[in-house]
């Protein structure tokens, strides 16, 4: 035979639903206040449109947990970013370095992005944030990695054949 709760609810279940702009925990302690008004579960979850299975774990959640029991919990998952604003914000005082000629390393700005979200990105994510806030490569490589030194040029200019007349 299933568990039969006996609700007895303060005002803070009023408040709270005052309070709330979540309709779905709305709709839970609507439930726990009806439940406490002696209504049956399946009463109850004809006039919420929900089932009585549903109705009956809200008013267990609230028996063993209390309020915060119907509350939303902090999703998992990915962790957040920063706003736009706040990217920028870090990006200032590089800004400010590069105007003046400094050179500035992408690994810096990386751990100092890592720092204010507080956990490590991948190798990539720091680049579409420079790609955002309009941030490019602006000075060329000085010569080729592949270039020929000074010497091994004018040795095959002296190569180069003339052509007579």
């Amino acid at each position: 035979m299933p568990k039969t709760y006996k609700i007895e609810i303060d005002e803070r279940v009023g408040n709270e639903r005052k309070n709330t702009q979540n309709k779905q925990v709305d709709k839970r302690l609507r439930a726990v206040q009806l439940r406490s008004a002696g209504k049956s579960n399946q009463e109850i979850a004809e006039q919420l449109e929900t089932s009585s299975d549903m109705v009956s774990r809200w008013v267990s959640n609230y028996a063993k947990g209390g309020i915060q029991a119907l509350l939303p919990k902090p999703r998992s998952g990915r962790p957040t970013t920063l706003s736009f604003s706040e990217e920028a914000t870090i990006l200032a005082k590089f800004k400010e370095r590069a105007e003046q000629g400094q050179i500035i390393e992408v690994g810096e700005i990386k751990n100092c992005y890592e720092k204010a979200i507080g956990h490590t990105i991948g190798g990539s994510q720091i680049y579409y944030v420079l790609k955002r806030h309009g941030w490019r490569k602006v000075m060329p490589r000085s010569k080729h990695p592949n270039k020929a030194d000074d010497e091994a040029i004018e040795a095959s200019k002296k190569l180069t054949f003339e052509w007579l007349p």
